[in-house]
């Protein structure tokens, strides 16, 4: 893709009233660029730059502003309200800030998300109910392993279209629960076959979901039995958006719902990311960024 595909230069843009600007670069959705000469005011640019937003569409808004007068440089990440101020001589030590240009999401590592600290309650709640009616625990737990596999799958576009697993559970089940577990250990058997081995008369509801690689789905586990109270509560944990949460809290958050003496209702105790991250980093990664084979952690980059 050329560059003048991706963004535009001096690109018009509609500012108050009836006047129009010129926006130096525009990626839309992603960046705005404003220059001035060198000695140029960058508080004048940033306050130009946020006359053009409130006519911008919404998909067009950007994550990131950079401001500079060619030796002076600002970066903005809107999101994560924080600014990197450098000097041009400086550049070389903040490439990594400008790692959006290749599609590399940066994100941020906090110790107690709300999200993380909400989808331990709402997975806690459902095991408590079922733990209650079950006989064995053990597989209660692998169970509810591949259960939030599929929550997890259905909101980060695993399963492909979104909300696919939730309209089986919401518009396949009788209210009281009654059928719920035959519909998941069926949705737990598809998953574990491949397309060509499916029967040609299979649901097509269930035929669109992808084949899962592994162990996960592999092992027969017995039917879980469900109620209308079990099913609201899958129900709840469907409604979530579990797009928002961290692939490196979840097993240890997890491990935390099977013991409800250790869950709170002002917050879950689990490791945190940022404290898996502390460990993982020097143990795993450092040694192999020093090698060269690997950048600094990324939720795209994969270390060869």
């Amino acid at each position: 893709m050329s560059v003048r595909r991706l963004a535009g230069f001096e690109e018009p843009v509609r500012k108050l009233g009836d006047r129009r600007g010129y926006v130096d670069l525009f990626w839309k959705g992603v960046l705005l660029v404003q220059q001035k000469s060198t000695g140029g005011s960058l508080a004048r640019a940033k306050e130009q730059d946020l006359e053009y937003f409130p006519y911008l569409k919404g998909w067009e808004l950007p994550r990131y502003v950079l401001l500079s007068d060619f030796q002076s440089f600002e970066l903005h990440d809107l999101d994560q309200g924080s600014v990197s101020a450098f000097a041009l001589a400086d550049f070389p030590g903040h490439v990594e800030e400008f790692e959006f240009l290749l599609g590399i999401e940066k994100r941020s590592f906090k110790d107690q998300d709300p999200a993380n600290i909400q989808a331990s309650e709402l997975v806690g709640g459902l095991y408590d109910l079922l733990r209650a009616a079950s006989r064995d625990g053990a597989e209660l737990e692998r169970f509810l392993v591949r259960l939030v596999f599929c929550l997890f799958a259905d909101d980060t576009g695993i399963f492909g279209p979104r909300d696919v697993f939730s309209d089986l559970v919401e518009h396949r089940t009788r209210e009281d629960g009654s059928d719920l577990g035959r519909l998941l250990a069926e949705v737990f058997q598809v998953l574990d076959t491949p397309p060509e081995r499916r029967s040609a008369s299979l649901d097509p509801d269930l035929a669109g979901l992808p084949h899962v690689d592994g162990d996960l789905f592999r092992e027969h586990l017995p039917i879980q039995s469900f109620d209308t109270s079990m099913r609201r509560r899958l129900l709840e944990a469907c409604a979530f958006d579990w797009s928002q949460i961290s692939p490196a809290v979840s097993g240890s958050l997890f491990r935390s719902v099977m013991d409800p003496r250790q869950r709170r209702r002002q917050g879950a105790h689990y490791t945190t990311e940022r404290n898996i991250l502390m460990v993982i980093e020097p143990l795993l990664l450092d040694d192999l960024r020093a090698q060269g084979s690997c950048r600094p952690a990324s939720p795209r980059r994969r270390c060869g």
